[in-house]
């Protein structure tokens, strides 16, 4: 360990590690946008063709079968979310999975917005997973794959039933090319460019299973609609959202940067290599953790530990009491900040005190390692001020 007089003599290149917006593809500069379609309509010929080439590139990579519908909509993964809730849920019964602050945000909508009756609800702590095994097939389910606020993921899609009934609504944000999606689980997946791919704001991604379009076109909602939630019109889809004809207008600016990063992942090796990325950043940490005992996963069990939001926690053998260990994490944060080698790694305001490092597929292991003695030379710093106030106290 490094101690608070010296510090490490390695700096990450990129400290970009924030959990969202996320960092930009290495080698990522400005002159990238240069061929952004920029003064012209989304809804001209070119427009339209760049809107599919993000739908029809995505398909490819991901793997998402061709009768799958993709579109791209407004508001982020939230509003694709949304869009998602307002549209299909009261058709039955619903589960409604939370384990963090995402998923708590759902119930919210689903109980206090829409207020359907027929909701229940099955909650676990930070750190935790809900028991899978409750999950009635013949209900709905709304869940997250990743927790990006706890940095707890679902490990896979055996607990999903073949023969369910209900339709599974996956916020899969800060999943979705970084973990393996099983299409034939997934019934409705929605995302935003701004995590995985490092791509700017206010764009989110819906794909939708043949069985959510079946719902979609055989049940009405008993409330109104916004325009930016309608995918059917006259009982029938509006096919051109899943074509590149999108809902309202899109920055053609972030289109082109999430076609920039799009090619880059396929120059590297596609869906497969993004994941390998990611992973290996998980790696990289999970063997700091085993060495350095001032610190833990904030999810103890390894097959749930998320490769991209990964949540950390101080101990009790970082010699601190639990309340001060409480501000420790903000403090270390603050000062990575000053010293330019990690941004936004302070842990999501509503989880328990700690760390949150981005570890998506666009940030190079080699940073994350060269970050590693930074923090512990930065808890070495917070802790030694600590002790000396409270012996002052």
């Amino acid at each position: 360990m490094s101690s608070a007089t010296n510090k490490p003599a390695q700096r990450p290149v990129r400290p970009h590690f924030s959990s969202g917006p996320c960092a930009k593809r290495p080698g990522w500069t400005p002159d990238v946008l240069s061929d952004a379609l920029l003064g012209r309509s989304h809804r001209s010929g070119p427009g339209k063709a760049r809107l599919k080439e993000v739908i029809d590139r995505t398909r490819a990579m991901l793997g998402i079968p061709e009768d799958y519908r993709i579109g791209i909509v407004p508001a982020s993964d939230t509003g694709a979310v949304e869009m998602a809730l307002w549209s299909l849920l009261g058709a039955r019964g619903v589960d409604m999975l939370a384990w963090e602050s995402f998923g708590a945000g759902w119930i919210t909508d689903v109980s206090k917005q829409l207020k359907l009756d027929d909701v229940r609800m099955l909650k676990a702590d930070y750190g935790e997973l809900p028991d899978l095994a409750q999950v009635d097939p013949a209900r709905d389910v709304v869940f997250t794959w990743n927790g990006t606020t706890s940095g707890v993921r679902v490990p896979d899609g055996d607990w999903i039933s073949d023969d369910r009934e209900g339709l599974t609504i996956c916020d899969a944000t800060s999943a979705a090319f970084a973990m393996p999606l099983p299409w034939d689980k997934l019934d409705v997946t929605t995302w935003s460019w701004q995590k995985v791919l490092g791509g700017e704001g206010a764009h989110g991604m819906i794909v939708l299973s043949p069985r959510a379009a079946e719902r979609l076109t055989t049940y009405t909602p008993p409330w109104p609609l916004p325009k930016l939630f309608r995918l059917t019109k006259g009982g029938e889809l509006i096919e051109g959202v899943f074509k590149g004809e999108t809902i309202n207008t899109p920055s053609m600016l972030c289109v082109e940067d999430a076609l920039d990063t799009l090619k880059w992942a396929e120059s590297i090796g596609g869906a497969r290599s993004l994941i390998g990325r990611s992973e290996a950043n998980l790696a990289a940490i999970a063997a700091w953790v085993d060495q350095t005992p001032w610190v833990d996963f904030l999810p103890q069990d390894v097959a749930n530990r998320s490769s991209t939001s990964i949540c950390l926690v101080l101990t009790e053998e970082s010699g601190l009491s639990e309340d001060v260990r409480a501000g420790v994490p903000k403090k270390m944060s603050v000062l990575l900040d000053e010293e330019g080698v990690a941004y936004d790694i302070n842990g999501y305001r509503d989880a328990p005190p700690g760390l949150r490092i981005w570890g998506g597929a666009t940030v190079e292991t080699s940073d994350i390692e060269a970050l590693l003695p930074w923090l512990d030379w930065a808890f070495e710093t917070v802790k030694q001020a600590e002790l000396r106030d409270h012996n002052k106290g």
